[in-house]
């Protein structure tokens, strides 16, 4: 099953391999729309994306490169983090002026590139959430990734229908107060709504919680709108490192062959909290392991 990042850029990671270097053609990776990386994971449905936390310590402007170098073409923004290093307080949220909005759907149609999900700051104030999901809708955002509490899920419900954007509710590690950590707590909170609230299921958070990620998405089946791929070292620790996909105890082969079960067409985003000098190489290496992975299972 182990692809190393040689054959990842030799199979399918060629283009990856050329926005790495800064070049395509001979012309600047700027001036480049994004190869995909991952026609297998494609084959089964599953649109690779990155979560902007993994590349946190950079603004919106420099990780869109770093993430078009690896071959994904979607991106989960994130409400506090920065858009541009000249401008710091511009924060990749609903708050953005109409100019920065421009400039940046001209940033992301140029690489062709998508903001498909958004990490957002989303609970009962209607007024806010209604400013969210007109971002989304005027970015063309699929999906909303919140942990809005739930008395606010009617609310959230009909914003939902009325703009055509999911909310996936995210799973953190265990921790005293909070209830979205088990996937029942998910279950029981969207049990009334419409099918475009679910869960946004982080297998590597689950890991953490002392939680098996298999039996875990066998529960939250036909309720998935969102999938963060994670991996951690520990089981039932709450600050257990991630790891590489696979090389955890996720069991991550068999997370995918269940994702694959269930029929899961959608976003399919490596969040991956481990920032080390080697960041890149190691997002490299995610993305073989999803692909050589989405390869066997395709056939």
């Amino acid at each position: 099953m182990s692809m190393d990042r040689r054959e990842f850029l030799r199979n399918g990671g060629l283009a990856a391999g050329a926005a790495a270097a800064g070049l395509w053609g001979g012309l600047p990776l700027a001036a480049q729309q994004v190869q995909v990386s991952t026609p297998n994971m494609e084959k089964l449905g599953w649109q690779l994306g990155v979560q902007l936390y993994t590349y946190r310590r950079f603004p919106f402007l420099e990780a869109m490169e770093k993430i078009a170098a690896i071959g994904a073409r979607h991106v989960e923004i994130c409400f506090f983090l920065g858009y541009d290093k000249a401008r710091p307080k511009i924060k990749m949220n609903e708050d953005m002026e109409p100019d920065v909005r421009k400039e940046l759907k001209d940033k992301l149609a140029e690489k062709g590139m998508s903001l498909s999900a958004f990490y957002a700051d989303l609970g009962g104030n209607a007024d806010k959430a209604k400013k969210i999901f007109e971002f989304c809708k005027e970015m063309g955002t699929r999906v909303i990734v919140a942990e809005p509490p739930p008395s606010a899920l009617e609310m959230i419900d009909k914003l939902c229908e009325e703009y055509q954007v999911n909310v996936g509710i995210h799973n953190h590690p265990e921790k005293k107060g909070y209830k979205y950590w088990q996937p029942e707590a998910v279950l029981e909170a969207v049990k009334d709504r419409s099918k475009r609230i679910g869960g946004c299921c982080d297998t590597g958070h689950w890991v953490r919680s002392g939680l098996d990620p298999v039996e875990s998405l066998k529960k939250m089946e036909g309720r998935i709108v969102g999938f963060h791929l994670k991996d951690a070292a520990e089981m039932d620790k709450r600050n257990a490192k991630d790891t590489i996909l696979g090389q955890g105890k996720a069991n991550y082969k068999e997370v995918l062959k269940e994702l694959k079960r269930q029929g899961y067409k959608g976003l399919t985003t490596i969040e991956y909290e481990e920032d080390t000098p080697a960041l890149q190489d190691d997002m490299v290496k995610n993305v073989a392991f999803v692909e050589s992975v989405a390869k066997e299972l395709g056939g």
